[in-house]
């Protein structure tokens, strides 16, 4: 947890002159998810989403399944209205076509622009004009981190800052 918690410090501080927030994702050890998104949360990362039960996130997959964004939209909406349900939907978006659909749905919490470089991202920020929220994720390292976070993108996730973090070999000895 120590390792998790100044790797997400180091991390954080790369973009730190910038408006954008460093989140972790649910790529954590089995038994383990809690403590260590506390220690992203120590480190001054924030928390992406628990599980599957806190937030929807639909992804590539679901997309390509439902036939197009549109309608996997739709049926979110459908399954949350049917469930009684208020919780924050996050889309993942491949292209500009995808994001001017998602702008069709102002109730969205967030866009996911994935693996999209400063150069997709910035345009994809003008597209979305601060309508929605919006998160990078997707080969995002910490060499990259920093002109991915000053294209004005809300918030980067990494999945490295939980799965990555190097173990720190700690022993306290009484004098």
């Amino acid at each position: 947890m120590s390792g998790i918690a100044s790797l997400t410090k180091q991390t954080a501080s790369l973009i730190k002159h910038t408006n954008c927030k460093l989140l972790d994702t649910r790529k954590t050890t089995p038994n383990f998810r809690y403590p260590e998104k506390w220690a992203v949360h120590i480190g001054g990362g924030e928390n992406h989403r628990m599980g599957l039960f806190d937030m929807i996130m639909i992804k590539d997959n679901h997309v390509d399944f439902c036939g197009s964004v549109d309608k996997a939209l739709k049926k979110t909406k459908k399954y949350l209205e049917n469930q009684n349900l208020n919780i924050p939907v996050i889309i993942e978006v491949r292209n500009e076509d995808e994001i001017k659909t998602c702008l069709e749905f102002p109730w969205i919490h967030r866009i996911l622009l994935d693996n999209m470089n400063p150069n997709q991202i910035k345009r994809a920020l003008k597209l979305i004009n601060g309508k929605i929220a919006t998160e990078a994720s997707g080969n995002i390292t910490k060499e990259t981190i920093v002109e991915i976070a000053e294209t004005g993108v809300n918030y980067v996730s990494l999945g490295a800052i939980t799965h990555s973090a190097q173990n720190i070999d700690l022993s306290l000895k009484a004098i």
